[in-house]
């Protein structure tokens, strides 16, 4: 039998990061009861890359923000075809850190048709500290890492209360770019070590394209279900170490803007292993995008049930 249904929709996020710009399009049924079916109708990454001029340069180039446009543009009209009825655009750490961020998304926005936002690095962290909360959620050491081409997110959990949650300007563009002072870096490594000490058994949930990259580089048998072992991950960042970009695209068959910045991606996982005494890293497939999704459904749920609850009183 038919479940029935009573709504359903598209919910379209955008994610402009530091190294790509993700679109991410998912159709939620309703039922009579408010629960959501949910399904992924569309995924897309556009590498602009926008943190190359802003980490050299301290703000975006006028081909970057022109390309920039040209890909928001794309993403509107897709959102238009799959009959998008709730969407949020979001931008990360490059336009935070770009001079010129705010200016380029204000004179950029009518002309794209979207509303766009910069978000801080606060709550880009509790956006996906939200999103990978029920994989945190139960007993257990839990060390939230998401890498990106700017920032690194980090979140503890010990039995499914969060203890600290962070954004840090250690992103792979950084380190690709020399632009990470070792200061900084060593902040980031202290503050986990500090934070996770005297917690036994922890496990780092890993995020991001570059480790879910790595994960499926691994050797398989040293694969445990969802799970990439530490001693593992040091093994195959040595031997992309060891290699230029143009040997790790031929032997990995990685894409041009994946080949350069997954070495610097392991080294930033490797750092927080050892921070943290971890020996394996869980990697589910889920990112900000999904994230803002997540809340935007929330939202879209809360109303829905207090209209049928208003309905029902009138």
């Amino acid at each position: 039998m038919t479940e029935m249904k009573i709504d359903s929709l598209n919910i379209a996020a955008i994610d402009v990061g530091s190294n790509a710009a993700r679109l991410l399009i998912k159709h939620i049924d309703i039922d009579l009861d408010g629960n959501p079916t949910i399904r992924k109708s569309l995924f897309l990454r556009i590498p602009l890359r926008l943190g190359m001029d802003v980490f050299n340069e301290g703000k975006l180039s006028d081909k970057r923000a022109d390309q920039f446009l040209h890909t928001v543009k794309a993403y509107r009209q897709l959102m238009k075809v799959y009959g998008v009825k709730i969407y949020r655009a979001c931008a990360t750490s490059a336009m935070r850190d770009a001079k010129n961020g705010k200016e380029v998304l204000k004179r950029r926005e009518k002309d794209a048709g979207i509303k766009m936002e910069i978000i801080s690095g606060d709550e880009e962290s509790q956006m996906v500290y939200d999103n990978h909360y029920s994989l945190m959620s139960g007993d257990g050491n839990f060390l939230y890492v998401d890498v990106g081409g700017g920032s690194t997110e980090v979140t503890f959990m010990s039995n499914g209360k969060r203890l600290f949650s962070h954004s840090f300007n250690v992103g792979t563009i950084r380190l690709l770019k020399n632009k990470v002072k070792s200061e900084t870096l060593m902040e980031l490594k202290n503050t986990v070590e500090k934070v996770t000490k005297g917690y036994d058994n922890i496990v780092i949930i890993g995020s991001g394209g570059n480790i879910n990259k790595l994960y499926r580089l691994a050797n398989k048998r040293d694969k445990t279900k969802d799970y990439l072992p530490v001693d593992t991950l040091r093994r195959l960042y040595e031997r992309l170490n060891k290699l230029s970009v143009e040997e790790r695209m031929d032997v990995f068959s990685l894409k041009p803007d994946r080949a350069d910045v997954i070495a610097p991606a392991a080294e930033i996982f490797l750092h927080m292993a050892s921070s943290a005494h971890v020996d394996k890293i869980m990697v589910p497939n889920i990112g900000l995008a999904d994230g803002i999704i997540n809340d935007l459904l929330a939202s879209y749920l809360n109303k829905k049930k207090k209209t049928m609850r208003d309905e029902k009183k009138a």
